[in-house]
């Protein structure tokens, strides 16, 4: 059997076999093309490697040198590395607004499998420095599938590495905390000045914020369509007027809003409390972001101005700030939390489970007893926690990550708000406890809200319902119909019936 190799440039390779001869009934002729990018180098009549070979470095403070294969753009990047442990959900995490500043370690194996589509983007561009991963899938499948994950980073200007020992430095990072690197594709650049630029660069006191904002205030418009995740159903027949602010803010908290019908509107991080108060609007979203919050002190203040006077929830970002405007302390954590499998632990009730919150129950579902199990997983990236001790009276701790016993969530009843500090609309997931309904009335100045669990049927669970306090929340009329209608089906609970209906 003959074969001929042939490496473009004019360079080709024949392999002979006398396994079979030309005569042979079994003799095929076969040719396999192998092409290389670069030119013939070194020696005249040798090519390179038809594959590709490591081009570049990672560089840590600490001095250890990894070489890998390079992806998307190309250059010499610095930032904060940070491992990620998320199976899925890869494009949702390269753009999030969140990751501004940090080089992502992926702990997952395989990335680029199903591609990339427009349609999961939390942001309209990538605001990581860059990307790390173990091993970049050769093809992509996907129904949704547009383009290769190398070519969207690169079109986006954003570094990626593979075929790098992840899992060694996960270790590393998990002993030492997170580190300051440096990746570069650049040749002309010794390890020395990689190093010297690693060691003379820090993100703490850098406000991200500002970076990653919009400009000025809009609307958001952006329906999810009716086959969606996040699709309304038509579950809301009344508007709920929410200002969000932009500390670098996810799509998909936007449409999660939008899906309990909630009329949105975005403002800059700069944006002044008066102008928000002028506004009347029923709640303020102070929203997840990338960063130290020590390094926003506009945005403290900001904070400091609503308490009190407009129902708050915050995310992640928002949670600091909140912290820091009651009074308490926020610290950098060793290697922070970067995933979407965290346990976190509602003080209230004490459950835990594999599930996360969405935004609107964040809202709503803020004091009471559950009967469910309904709890939270994780989903969230942060550097940087609150300090429970450091909040005065009146501040109740809610939640409590179980990896490390940080703080998870804040409430306090007298100054109307509530935060969180994970993602709590869980995209790309999971959503297995998805709350799904809510129905609202008001007793005096205590929100009486009325959740009915559904799990599917192939969990073997009967329907039950949960009550729960909370002291902020969004109410209309029509919702007393609602309510009159599942008591008539004997869906609610008989014994705060009387006591919801009062206005």
């Amino acid at each position: 059997m003959d074969g001929c190799l042939r490496i473009h440039n004019t360079v080709s390779t024949t392999i002979t076999s006398p396994v079979f001869s030309k005569k042979s009934a079994n003799f095929r002729v076969f040719t396999v093309k192998c092409s290389s990018d670069g030119a013939l180098s070194g020696a005249a009549g040798v090519a390179e490697r038809p594959w590709k070979v490591a081009d570049a470095r990672l560089v840590l403070e600490d001095g250890s040198i990894w070489k890998a294969k390079s992806f998307g753009a190309r250059g010499t990047q610095v930032g904060e590395v940070v491992f990620n442990t998320s199976l899925t959900g890869y494009q949702e995490i390269i753009t999030d607004p969140s990751y501004a500043g940090q080089f992502v370690l992926m702990t997952n194996p395989h990335i680029g499998n199903t591609g990339v589509n427009f349609g999961d983007e939390e942001s309209m561009q990538c605001f990581l420095a860059g990307l790390v991963i173990r091993s970049l899938s050769i093809s992509t499948s996907n129904w949704r599938c547009k383009e290769t994950l190398g070519d969207y980073l690169a079109e986006r200007n954003i570094m990626g590495i593979y075929d790098v020992d992840t899992r060694a430095i996960t270790r590393r990072l998990r002993e030492d905390g997170s580190l300051i690197g440096v990746l570069s594709t650049e040749n002309s650049k010794s390890d020395e000045e990689l190093l010297e630029m690693s060691r003379t660069w820090d993100i703490v006191g850098v406000d991200l914020i500002s970076g990653v904002s919009c400009k000025s205030p809009y609307e958001w418009i952006d329906r999810t369509a009716s086959d969606g995740e996040f699709n309304d159903n038509g579950r809301n027949k009344e508007t709920y007027n929410v200002v969000a602010y932009d500390f670098g803010i996810k799509h998909n908290i936007l449409r999660r809003l939008a899906s309990y019908g909630c009329k949105i509107t975005v403002v800059p991080s700069t944006w002044p409390a008066s102008e928000t108060l002028k506004m009347k609007p029923d709640g303020v979203l102070f929203s997840n972001g990338p960063g130290d919050p020590s390094a926003v002190p506009y945005a403290v203040e900001a904070v400091k101005e609503i308490i009190g006077k407009i129902p708050i929830f915050g995310i992640c970002m928002g949670h600091q700030l909140l912290g820091q405007a009651l009074g308490g302390k926020t610290f950098k954590m060793k290697f922070g939390h970067h995933g979407g499998n965290h346990p976190v632990r509602n003080l209230r009730n004490g459950c835990v489970e594999i599930s996360a919150q969405t935004a609107l129950d964040c809202f709503f579902l803020i004091r009471g007893s559950i009967r469910d199990n309904l709890s939270t997983f994780e989903v969230g990236n942060h550097n940087y926690a609150v300090d429970p001790k450091s909040l005065p009276e009146g501040v109740e701790v809610t939640h409590v990550n179980l990896n490390d016993g940080s703080c998870a969530g804040l409430a306090s009843s007298k100054m109307k708000l509530m935060s969180l500090q994970y993602h709590p609309e869980a995209s790309p997931g999971p959503h297995d406890s998805d709350i799904g309904k809510h129905i609202l009335t008001r007793s005096s100045s205590v929100w009486r809200v009325y959740t009915t669990y559904e799990p599917r049927k192939s969990e073997g669970i009967s329907h039950n319902c949960a009550e729960a306090e909370a002291i902020t929340g969004f109410v209309g009329a029509s919702v007393h119909n609602e309510l009159k209608s599942k008591m008539d089906q004997g869906s609610l609970p008989s014994k705060s019936i009387g006591e919801g209906l009062k206005d």
